[in-house]
C-alpha cells in the first residue's frame, strides 16, 4: 500500500486481492491470540474490530466494499500495528 493512491488501490485487482489477503491473516491471527491468550488479546483494542473484518472477508458477506478495505488498511491497520508494537515491546520487557 505504501505509495499507492486509493485511485490505483480501486483500479489494480491483485493489490485489492493481496490487501484482503493480508487483512483476512491478520485477523485469523488475532481471532487465535483470543482463544490461546485472552489477556493479552484484551488489551488490543481493536481486536473484535480486527476479526469482524477478516470474517467479513473470508465469508463473503455480500459483496466487499473497496472503499472500506482501503480505508481499514490505511487508517486502521497504522494503529492496531502501533498497538501490537507496543504490546510486543512491553511483554519482552524493551519498554
Amino acid at each position: 500500500m505504501q505509495g499507492r493512491s486509493r485511485e490505483e488501490y480501486l483500479t489494480d485487482r491483485m493489490l485489492r486481492s493481496a490487501v484482503e489477503r493480508q487483512c483476512e491473516i491478520i485477523g485469523e491471527a488475532l481471532n487465535r491470540l483470543s482463544k490461546s491468550d485472552p489477556a493479552i488479546a484484551a488489551r488490543l483494542p481493536d481486536l473484535r474490530q480486527a476479526v469482524a473484518f477478516r470474517n467479513l472477508l473470508i465469508h463473503g458477506y455480500a459483496t466487499v466494499d473497496d472503499a472500506v478495505v482501503w480505508r481499514t488498511a490505511t487508517e486502521d491497520l497504522p494503529r492496531l500495528r502501533e498497538s501490537l508494537s507496543r504490546l510486543l515491546d512491553e511483554i519482552s520487557g524493551v519498554a
